[in-house]
């Protein structure tokens, strides 16, 4: 059985080492190096003080996985769009968890009040992009090379869902 909560400070060793998986061995996020617990910490802490939600998905006591969102750009215009992020752990892929995850996030997202969820995917992952396709997210943008990661240049797609 999963369960859905949101995240503790206790989680944060566990998110650490499923954000810093994908870091190193993948393109599903840009950055290069692995974060620190301080790192992780700051973040937990500065989405805490914005009011963005993280989420945890628990299954057998062990974290499967987490999603989060937050502030797509800092202008005031953008204020109704949120861009978000789902990350799972290497052993729970392909069960439903994401699908958990980001579904409970739209509701969050729509009685927070906000229009538009964005999600940025990288061209490779086809399997990502089936996942939004399936939550009812479109493609709206294609950008080519606008990212460099293991000697390559990467493509990236921006996915939309407007939430009613």
């Amino acid at each position: 059985m999963i369960i859905l909560r949101k995240a503790e400070v206790e989680d944060l060793e566990e998110i650490l080492k499923i954000n810093n998986h994908e870091i190193l061995n993948s393109t599903i996020n840009y950055d290069f190096d692995a974060k620190t617990l301080k790192e992780q910490t700051d973040w937990f802490n500065q989405k805490n003080l914005a009011g963005f939600p993280i989420l945890v998905a628990v299954s057998d006591g062990k974290i499967a996985g987490f999603a989060t969102y937050g502030t797509f750009r800092p202008k005031p215009g953008y204020r109704f769009t949120v861009e978000h992020s789902v990350y799972l752990g290497e052993n729970f892929r392909g069960k439903g968890i994401g699908t958990l995850l980001l579904s409970e996030l739209i509701i969050i997202a729509k009685e927070a009040g906000f229009h538009t969820m964005i999600g940025g995917i990288d061209s490779s992952n086809k399997g990502s992009y089936l996942f939004h396709q399936k939550l009812g997210f479109k493609e709206v943008a294609r950008f080519s090379e606008v990212g460099h990661k293991f000697g390559r240049w990467l493509d990236i797609i921006f996915m939309q869902l407007i939430l009613k």
